[in-house]
């Protein structure tokens, strides 16, 4: 059974492979977007040597490093289960010798993995060649860093299941998709770092699961977070990790109970 999970990630991997000019023209726009943002902040910063603790070339570091790794964390499980849902096609997944949720789960990091290897990767080397990044020097802030950026991928798939699984309940989940993508991206960090948020947002963020994504890992890589703070927020993911199945497990048990299909 292992090995057949484990097939999935391979199946997806060599599905993304055969797009993969996509993504390398995706390194460009994501480059462009870095772009974007790193003349915004030194616009922002002006003679300003810090802002909330953080240098301009710790927020350009900031800015690159998050909008790399989400290209590994993002993916459109919660589209591929509407969709699933809609045409009728997921009555049969329940009929095969496998878990839903953990097929979808091992295909998201299929996907991730392409990503990690052939856009986020060469994409961090372009922008370093391009803009003043400051990697760190420390191989255990990398290590950390990379358990950290698996957490980022399971927190944020956990929370698509959940999302796709809505289409058990409302027939057109589309605008639910769209505002959980802009919840994710506006509340994990990815626009704006969560310790820029007025103090009574940031409080809030601290008892949402999505400054998890991008916010604490990013934190941990440019030097924010350290020592003991730094394992403070990787056992803080590992928590929301385990929190969000729980959800899922219940709304995956009562959405069994209620498919209808709409087409197919």
């Amino acid at each position: 059974m292992t090995s057949m999970y484990l097939d999935l990630i391979r199946i997806r991997f060599l599905m993304m492979l055969a797009y993969r000019v996509n993504y390398y023209s995706g390194i460009v726009i994501y480059a462009v977007n870095i772009g974007a943002y790193f003349f915004f902040w030194h616009a922002i910063y002006g003679d300003q040597e810090a802002i909330r603790g953080f240098t301009l070339a710790q927020m350009t570091t900031y800015v690159a490093v998050t909008w790399m790794a989400r290209a590994f964390y993002f993916n459109n499980l919660d589209r591929e289960i509407a969709n699933e849902v809609r045409d009728g096609s997921v009555a049969i997944q329940f009929i095969r010798p496998y878990n839903y949720l953990l097929v979808k789960l091992f295909q998201g990091f299929g996907e991730g993995l392409f990503r990690l290897l052939l856009f986020m990767t060469p994409g961090l080397v372009v922008v370093c060649l391009i803009f003043p990044i400051e990697l760190p020097r420390d191989p255990a802030v990398w290590l950390l860093y990379a358990v950290m950026l698996v957490f980022s991928f399971i927190i944020n798939a956990e929370l698509n299941l959940l999302t796709g699984m809505g289409a058990f309940y409302i027939e057109n989940v589309d605008g639910l998709l769209r505002m959980k993508r802009v919840f994710i991206d506006l509340f994990s960090g990815v626009l704006v770092p969560i310790a820029l948020f007025p103090g009574w947002l940031a409080a809030l963020s601290e008892w949402l699961p999505f400054q998890a994504i991008a916010y604490l890992p990013s934190a941990v890589f440019t030097g924010r977070s350290t020592g003991d703070e730094a394992l403070a927020a990787i056992g803080l993911q590992a928590a929301w990790a385990v929190v969000l199945i729980i959800p899922i497990m219940l709304m995956w048990r009562a959405a069994r109970k209620r498919l209808f299909v709409q087409g197919g």
